[in-house]
């Protein structure tokens, strides 16, 4: 993972070229653009600073928002040794040469400062081989992750370790930058106002790649600014991130949820199309939104969870593109029913209160009798045929004798729930007056 700010190699000779990102690399933290709530002087690393204790940290962010850069400009505040290593090239053999360089840094009076790009790519071996070093101040960690850290680092590190959530860059932040690029350069950007903010669109969000496509427009020989169209033929969109094992899947699966539980089509529409358009499976995007009618919508509209199982079974059939209309279909009508999670919520009860009396047998009454011995022992004594009985309703028992009666399914005055919740009332005080 290449971060906002790479530097070149040491040995690489001062006239070589080099790339504009390097050219203007912050050389100060007060330099880095975007990262104010961290960085500035209430922000946790500002304090830090100021207070001239700095802990172990863990920077958390998508690519190009400075992370690498932070770290250095770390070292060289508070004067420790930065070495960098990448956990995609580094085995045991490697930590163990850094883990003895930092200690005889340490006899010799000198701290380190080792930064872990894509730490969360060592396994938990690798991962608990720092925690030593980190304890008696061999070392000072700082390590960066595109990945939630709380999913993917052990709990020890996390412990030792203060999380930093560094965020993309805004479209003002991307403008900063592109006008210090253009500073470095020398001359504006060849592009009209509608080009130059359809560039910084174009980045979405990282910096980096924001000075690449920089670096490209100012290579052109241009004799006039280019517009929105000349720009497009001559760059490509950058695909959105998106990566359906990781953060941004669970993200924006929550937001497609989430959107469709707050009655918002337009907004379960966008998050769905942010999903296909990073290449998410349509057919689990299918299974998901029939997880919402069950869930979120449940009885107070019976006929949701039929449309997503015939959205789904017309996708399987048309298949893709043509197919995702009936799924995008469905969530417009997802999003537009009455709510009702009365369902899933007695479910979730049920569960719990059998786990907790799940040794319990059922009332003799209600279990079948097909022998003498279990008739002589009681089995279906006393049972009242429901059928027999006036309205088809006897007011029995059916939990076990040693638990007392819960109420689980409570429906909402919601949708066909309120027809659902006269039916319970209403046999709530047959089941009273009949006594069961």
């Amino acid at each position: 993972m290449q971060d906002l700010f790479d530097t070149v190699a040491k040995d690489t000779p001062p006239e070589a070229p080099r790339p504009l990102a390097d050219r203007i690399r912050p050389r100060t933290l007060e330099e880095v653009i975007g990262q104010d709530e961290v960085l500035g002087p209430e922000g946790p690393l500002g304090a830090m600073l100021a207070s001239g204790s700095l802990s172990s940290l863990i920077l958390w962010g998508p690519p190009g928002v400075g992370k690498t850069t932070i770290a250095r400009l770390l070292a060289d505040r508070t004067d420790l040794t930065f070495v960098q290593i990448s956990a995609i090239f580094s085995g045991v053999p490697e930590l163990k040469k850094v883990f003895d360089a930092a200690k005889l840094r340490r006899s010799q009076g000198r701290g380190t400062l080792l930064f872990v790009d894509e730490i969360h790519r060592f396994n938990k071996a690798q991962q608990d081989s720092f925690l030593p070093h980190m304890e008696d101040g061999t070392i000072l960690l700082v390590g960066a992750t595109t990945e939630n850290p709380s999913f993917e680092l052990n709990a020890a590190v996390l412990s030792r370790s203060q999380v930093i959530v560094l965020t993309r860059l805004t479209l003002a932040d991307l403008e900063r930058l592109a006008q210090r690029a253009e500073h470095e350069v020398g001359r504006p950007l060849p592009l009209t106002p509608e080009a130059r903010e359809a560039l910084l669109e174009m980045a979405d969000g990282d910096g980096r790649a924001l000075l690449n496509l920089v670096e490209q427009v100012m290579a052109w020989k241009l004799d006039r600014p280019l517009d929105v169209k000349a720009l497009g033929q001559r760059l490509m969109r950058r695909a959105a991130k998106y990566d359906k094992s990781g953060d941004e899947h669970y993200n924006l699966i929550s937001a497609l949820h989430k959107s469709v539980r707050g009655s918002d089509p337009d907004a379960a529409l966008y998050w769905f199309g942010r999903m296909l358009e990073g290449g998410e499976d349509p057919r689990y995007l299918a299974r998901r939104i029939t997880r919402m009618a069950v869930e979120d919508i449940g009885l107070a509209d019976p006929e949701a969870q039929t449309h997503c199982l015939h959205a789904w079974e017309t996708y399987e059939r048309l298949g893709s593109p043509e197919g995702e209309l009936a799924l995008a279909q469905a969530l417009v009508y997802l999003a537009l029913a009455p709510k009702s999670n009365a369902g899933y919520v007695a479910y979730k009860m049920a569960r719990d209160l059998a786990r907790k009396t799940g040794s319990e047998p059922p009332p003799k009454h209600i279990l079948n009798a097909p022998t003498k011995m279990m008739k002589e022992q009681g089995y279906g004594a006393g049972y009242a045929y429901d059928h027999d009985a006036e309205d088809a309703f006897s007011g029995q028992n059916y939990f076990p004798e040693g638990v007392k009666r819960p109420v689980l399914y409570q429906p909402v005055e919601r949708g066909f729930e309120r027809e659902l919740k006269k039916r319970v009332e209403w046999f709530a005080k047959l089941r009273e007056k009949r006594g069961g």
